[in-house]
């Protein structure tokens, strides 16, 4: 592997953490027909990533991701133009600076607040890799955290609008290999949502935990419909019924039965957060480190959450950096839930571009792993082996 065999040096300090090179790199891969999942806003055609790079004068690189917004070349360029130009020459250690000075001179100026949510996210993700090396410690260590089990459930793009049996059958195997909670896809006809997700629940029982995404892909009438439903299969979440910015519809939604709703991966910073903390419309929340800030702003989410008694279940991006650095975060703060584990049947970004980041256990949990930083290799022979492929994830 190329690109992250440097040794962990300890005690960098002065001039040696200084930001001397920022690079994003876009990423993709077409999908086989046979993985081409099918959710609320489509049909998975490709996987997208951007993969940032960071370098210090002292020779430490770190890694984050930057979740691709459907635009990864866009936001590759972002980070590579003018956030780069933004952050070059401060301290890598000083993650609360260097996230002060884009928030001031890019995100919160300019109409540019998601677009340099995102491209920020990989960069600050790249620092904290870099603080972990520096030190030598993991980073779970480093935000205060231990290594402790967090439960996991199968997710990611898969488990898709398939005939009952069908969904069934997929399901089997990811019980037998140790996952307690699956998220179903639901946004298509109630009738059908509510048939797939009463078909695994009669299959396995009350001993899976069934967790429901719609992919903001409903209506309030669909919601209405649908909750009801999911009550009576006891399922543990609604997630994004419908987009971030539909306020009201969260709030109304809240009266149509038990099941909460959870939302957050389409809300950027704590400053949105903040919005559906106080609407009280949200019982679980779920920023993606790869988009609402990195992980310098979801401690500052998950601090918030934690005052309302709000669990943080964060959505996960598309590479294995992003897991196993969601994985270092929910073993460092005190309102943890769920971890997102892709358990799509193809995910180059999740099996070769780094080491393995995570691994599932009898007990259905996952362990944050225990070298410097985030812990992962990254071959970034990749970069160059699957280009950037224009156009959209989804059709």
């Amino acid at each position: 592997m190329a690109g992250n065999d440097k040794p962990a040096a300890s005690g960098g300090t002065g001039d040696d953490l200084r930001i001397v090179d920022i690079t994003a790199h876009a990423v993709s891969y077409p999908l086989p027909e046979d993985a081409n999942v099918v959710l609320g806003i489509g049909r998975a055609v490709k996987r997208d990533a951007v993969i940032v790079k960071v370098t210090t004068a002292g020779g430490l690189v770190g890694y984050g991701e930057s979740h691709h917004g459907r635009s990864h070349t866009a936001i590759a360029r972002l980070v590579n133009t003018t956030l780069r130009q933004l952050v070059l020459d401060m301290d890598a250690s000083d993650v609360v600076g260097v996230w002060a000075r884009i928030y001031k001179m890019q995100l919160g100026s300019h109409g540019m607040g998601a677009a340099a949510s995102m491209a920020m996210s990989g960069i600050d993700m790249a620092l904290w890799d870099i603080r972990g090396k520096a030190t030598g410690w993991p980073l779970y260590r480093l935000l205060g955290g231990a290594r402790k089990p967090i439960p996991a459930y199968a997710g990611g793009v898969a488990l898709g609008y398939q005939a009952p049996q069908a969904l069934v059958d997929e399901v089997r195997p990811l019980l037998e290999s140790g996952y307690q909670a699956v998220k179903l896809r639901v946004g298509d006809e109630v009738s059908a949502d509510l048939a797939r997700v009463a078909a695994v629940r009669e299959a396995f029982g009350d001993r899976l935990t069934i967790l429901t995404d719609a992919n903001c892909g409903y209506t309030l009438a669909d919601a209405r419909s649908a909750m009801p439903g999911l009550d009576a299969c006891n399922v543990a979440w609604l997630e994004e019924p419908f987009p971030a910015h539909d306020h009201r519809s969260y709030r109304t939604a809240m009266s149509f039965g038990r099941v909460p709703l959870a939302a957050g991966e389409n809300h950027y910073t704590r400053f949105e957060f903040h919005r559906v903390i106080e609407d009280g419309s949200i019982g679980i929340l779920q920023p993606d480190l790869s988009k609402t800030g990195g992980i310098t702003e979801g401690l500052r989410i998950a601090a918030m959450g934690s005052a309302y008694k709000l669990p943080v279940c964060p959505h996960s991006a598309m590479s294995g950096i992003n897991m196993a650095a969601t994985i270092h975060f929910l073993a460092a703060i005190d309102n943890a839930g769920y971890f997102e584990a892709d358990v799509a049947k193809v995910n180059l970004l999740r099996d070769e571009l780094v080491s393995t980041p995570y691994r599932i256990g009898e007990d259905g949990c996952v362990l944050p792993l225990d070298e410097p930083g985030i812990g992962v290799a990254v071959d970034e022979d990749f970069f160059d082996a699957y280009p950037a492929i224009e156009g959209p994830a989804y059709v």
